[in-house]
């Protein structure tokens, strides 16, 4: 059987996932910050951070439908 911990029982994590993730429990590798940039996969402004663009990320949309996820956000 699986099962998700609560992040509360993990301080030390939940700090560093906070820092490093707009979404820290979420599926999004997405940094935190302020989306002043456009995807370069769809062009949407004001989807990326500038760190999110320095590795070569796309917005959650665009990652998600290449995953086969076809989530909207």
């Amino acid at each position: 059987m699986f099962y998700y911990d609560d992040p509360e029982d993990y301080p030390e994590e939940l700090h560093d996932r906070a820092e490093r993730f707009r979404d820290p429990w979420g599926n999004s590798a997405l940094h935190p910050g302020k989306r002043t940039l456009p995807c370069p996969t769809c062009g949407e402004p004001n989807r990326l951070t500038a760190k999110d663009v320095a590795k070569g990320y796309q917005c959650d949309q665009c990652a998600d439908n290449a995953e086969g996820i076809g989530a909207e956000y």
